[in-house]
């Protein structure tokens, strides 16, 4: 890369290194920059926006796994959800329970145990037995769209498929790889599973450097988890297979009555502006007195009406308003559609509408979408189509959804491929 261009940047985080076979360190690029007869120079970047913009978070996270030493030796005033669980079931329902809300919560695990479901897709992979629980690793057909698949809450993601990734939160197991004994850390690959390609190698480096070996892997392994417990942007929970290690990062994490307090302040936030009765979904009379509050971001996958009758939060409508199993409420954000739906304005939809949608203010997906106020492949517009005549029918030739604003930059949406998968999500019927 260095002789094939005038000019190189190389973003290096060294605390990402995740394999024996990594290569890009600071010092490497130094020595290759120095062989080419290249300048360097070297900048810091002195923020990032990972793990809720939390640099905190992070040198804790370094203290805690003994990277390095920091003044960040508790999470006292960091806004970040750690919490530390003693019941592997009890994080993943915890983890499940966020996932409702945006589809953005998954749990990841240390490369420790054996990937049996890889061959047996009956398998179960991750199972502790006295907690009631098993889990499969991520499948193999799903690759790096484990993410997003389906079911994929339910799997276990590994480094090597999430490295990349961000969620709201991320439940993670510890293994035996890495446990605190008397404060310290002690790292031991051999706990790691045969299939890991990460240490592959190590074996035959320790009995030809034996101190070298074990100094690399003590720091692919708590790079491991410093990459694991990064991947959520709100909050990292964490299961521990050695009791001795749970009690270390309880010791760090704030009380539940903190935690909770967070959880109805994020859920007020959530809600703020909806002057309507609401109820949890348990007390909720669906369709009949209560219709569901819906996150539309929820809608870029596929849209049902189970993932609206799923919502957590249902609403009682006006008097004057008679609920039916096809509405629901959401949040209109943006400034796109200002002259009849104010930016944040909650607003009464009817799911998948059928009769023609000319004219209409509709909610509609396509791929070829990227809203300007979400950047989300679903908008909220004027509908207008142009129909030409096929064989004795009418069918759509172009798609135009209409902004309808005095904000300046908004522009109309033109769609004339694939016009077939476009999906009409909902018609606005009112501002609440």
């Amino acid at each position: 890369m260095i002789a094939a261009s005038r000019f190189s940047i190389f973003f290096i985080d060294e605390a990402q290194r995740v394999t024996l076979k990594d290569v890009g360190t600071v010092e490497e690029i130094r020595r290759r920059a120095a062989e080419g007869g290249a300048d360097v120079h070297e900048l810091e970047l002195a923020s990032q926006f990972r793990c809720n913009g939390s640099d905190g978070y992070l040198a804790w996270l370094d203290h805690a796994l003994q990277i390095r030493t920091t003044a960040n030796t508790d999470l006292e005033d960091i806004d970040y959800d750690f919490q530390v669980f003693d019941d592997p079931s009890a994080m993943r329902h915890a983890i499940l329970e966020k996932n409702r809300k945006a589809n953005k919560a998954r749990m990841v695990a240390g490369y420790c145990w054996p990937w049996a479901s890889k061959k047996d897709k009956q398998a179960m992979d991750i199972v502790f037995p006295e907690h009631d629980f098993a889990a499969q690793w991520n499948l193999d057909d799903d690759g790096m769209l484990w993410a997003i698949a389906d079911g994929s809450a339910e799997q276990v993601g590994c480094i090597h498929t999430c490295q990349g990734l961000e969620f709201d939160y991320v439940g993670v197991i510890i293994g035996d790889d890495f446990v605190i004994r008397d404060g310290r850390v002690v790292t031991d690959a051999a706990k790691r599973a045969g299939q890991d390609r990460s240490v592959h190698g190590y074996k035959k480096l320790l009995k030809e450097q034996p101190e070298h070996a074990r100094a690399l892997a003590d720091q692919i392994i708590k790079n491991t988890y410093r990459t694991l417990m990064t991947r959520g942007q709100k909050g990292c929970y964490v299961y521990a297979t050695d009791p001795e290690t749970r009690k270390y990062f309880a010791a760090f994490a704030r009380s539940q009555a903190a935690t909770e307090h967070n959880d109805l302040a994020e859920e007020a936030e959530t809600l703020d502006g909806l002057h309507l009765p609401i109820v949890t979904r348990d007390e909720a009379v669906p369709f009949e007195r209560h219709v569901p509050v819906y996150d539309l971001s929820i809608a870029a996958g596929e849209f049902s009406e189970m993932q609206i009758a799923d919502a957590e939060h249902w609403v009682e409508l006006p008097d004057f308003m008679r609920a039916s199993p096809d509405l629901f409420v959401s949040r209109v954000v943006g400034e796109s559609m200002n002259r009849r739906i104010p930016n944040g304005a909650w607003c009464l939809f009817r799911a998948n509408p059928g009769g023609t949608r000319q004219g209409k203010v509709v909610v509609v997906q396509h791929r070829a979408i990227e809203d300007p106020d979400h950047g989300g492949s679903f908008t909220i517009k004027l509908y207008h189509s142009e129909k030409v005549e096929e064989y004795g029918e009418f069918v759509n030739q172009r798609i135009v959804l209409k902004p309808q604003t005095n904000a300046f930059g908004y522009r109309d949406i033109v769609l004339e491929d694939e016009l077939e998968d476009l999906k009409v999500i909902g018609e606005f019927l009112s501002v609440l």
